[in-house]
């Protein structure tokens, strides 16, 4: 087996003298981050405390009109403070703060904080100091430890971005092994995060002529991954990554084991599923390990929330808007001939047929492969059909699909069959769309892409949001919606 090596250090210098000059920077850097992380930690365990004893000083002055006992809350909230640290400091949360997205480094603390006081309760009560410790106190100070440390962590990482970006703070540094193109890939995809590649190894490969014994080989593969380890080692990397094509999988295992005599975190990346990698997590499954790609965008529990929200939203809805149902019937029968309401098919949950309702806007009411997209100034469009588009009023009758459950109220909106058909043979993806409920507004149209999809990229950029949707429900995530709903002025801006 043999190697080569290239170095994306520029300059005419040694490479022994590069590497003491970068190895000093580093050493600097790391000081710096590691002083970062000392105040990261004092901060939050410094706010945690005010945060638990303010929320104990309101909840007593509101409530119970008389101070708290400083004897009994001030050691109960530096318990708290340091409960969290401990916390922290165990699962790593700290020293991920160069490696995870902000959502993830502020998810981490918002559930260390649920396991804090969970130690914290447990531990009042086996102390039997549980008894004058008011539980609505608990329950404040929770949601004020929860609000101290989002806000906390939200602005250290703000903090850290640009100190990485002017070298202040050292970089996760990383050592990649693998093809020269897959290494400068990989290594654009993570500079973007903050993670810089110091330098890059082709992988061992066995040589073509095959003349060799396999105890030989086996002997210069031994031999290359030592040379590579003794290459590395001066480096002092946080990561090396092996970015492996399938000639090369049998010669991960021995390589990342002759990798372990170094102190790194050693990853492997399969080369042509980065992209993949980014969306799959590691999972137990029954007793085996798997790597989940995709899961249901919505646990049963979820569906459970989501559909409770609808029906009283709904509910709700039509009864505000019942002078709604009573004058716009009567003004669309006054304006043009046909029916009050439009039926069409549409796809819904897991491409399911459903019919959806709306206040008749057109004076044709195209069905199936007849349908044709509706454009500005298009001459099918009523004069009062303009003014129910253009406010959303002919959506309204679509609660009654809500209530029937074949809609949500916050969702991907539903596409004309005709439409879904073309587009999923052009969009990657397309029908993931319908992994959830349609919905009566969207992600995407508070975004301002609704209307005209008269080209491919203003329906890729649909998708992308309905997508992103899914991906990130949440039932703040729907009321968000529901309120840019009312108050975005993009919902209207391609409503015709």
């Amino acid at each position: 087996m043999s190697y080569t090596s290239f170095t994306n250090f520029p300059g005419s210098a040694p490479v022994d003298s590069v590497n003491g000059i970068r190895a000093v920077l580093a050493g600097a850097g790391r000081g710096r981050l590691a002083v970062l992380l000392v105040l990261v930690a004092s901060s939050e365990f410094l706010f945690v405390a005010v945060a638990a004893y303010f929320a104990a000083t309101v909840y007593y002055r509101l409530v119970l009109l008389q101070p708290p006992d400083p004897g009994q809350y001030v050691p109960e909230c530096l318990l708290i403070s340091t409960l969290q640290v401990l916390v922290s400091v165990g699962l790593r949360h700290y020293s991920r703060i160069q490696t995870q997205p902000r959502h993830m480094f502020l998810c981490s603390g918002a559930s260390g904080v649920l396991l804090v006081f969970s130690f914290f309760i447990s531990t009042i009560f086996i102390l039997k100091i549980s008894a004058d410790y008011s539980r609505a106190t608990v329950v404040a100070q929770a949601l004020s430890v929860m609000l101290a440390v989002l806000l906390t962590r939200t602005i250290w990482f703000s903090l850290l971005q640009p100190a990485i970006a002017s070298g202040l703070i050292e970089a996760r540094r990383v050592i990649l092994i693998g093809n020269p193109d897959h290494c400068r890939y990989f290594s654009d995809r993570a500079t973007i995060t903050g993670i810089r590649t110091i330098r890059s190894f082709d992988f061992p490969v066995v040589r073509a002529d095959g003349s060799a014994p396999a105890t030989l080989e086996a002997a210069q593969a031994l031999s290359d991954a030592r040379q590579l380890v003794t290459e590395c080692r001066p480096l002092r990397a946080d990561d090396i990554v092996i970015l492996t094509s399938e000639p090369d999988v049998p010669s991960v295992l021995a390589l990342a084991s002759a990798l372990s005599d170094l102190p790194v975190d050693v990853h492997v990346v399969p080369v042509g599923s980065i992209d993949l990698m980014a969306v799959s997590r590691i999972t137990v499954f029954g007793n085996m390990v798997t790597m989940r790609i995709f899961q249901s965008p919505l646990t049963p529990f979820n569906r459970a929330i989501k559909r409770a929200f609808d029906v009283v939203a709904a509910v709700v809805a039509l009864i505000l808007a019942s002078p709604i149902f009573v004058i716009v019937p009567i003004a669309i029968k006054l304006d043009s001939r046909g029916p009050v309401l439009f039926r069409q098919t549409r796809h819904g949950y897991n491409n399911e047929p459903i019919r959806v309702l709306k206040f008749r806007s057109m004076t044709v009411m195209e069905e199936g492969h007849n349908f044709r997209p509706v454009t500005r100034d298009d001459s099918r469009v009523t004069r009062l059909g303009r003014f129910l588009r253009h406010t959303n009023i002919d959506e309204l009758p679509q609660l009654l699909n809500v209530l029937v459950g074949d809609m949500s109220m916050v969702g991907p909106r539903p596409h004309p069959t005709a439409q879904n058909e073309t587009f999923a043979e052009l969009i990657s993806s397309y029908y993931r769309r319908h992994n959830v409920k349609p919905g009566i507004t969207g992600w995407a149209q508070v975004n301002g892409y609704r209307g005209d999809t008269d080209t491919l990229d203003k329906m890729q950029r649909r998708v992308e949001h309905d997508l992103y949707y899914i991906d990130n429900w949440s039932p703040l995530f729907d009321l968000r919606i529901l309120v840019l709903t009312f108050l975005s002025r993009k919902v209207y801006m391609n409503a015709y």
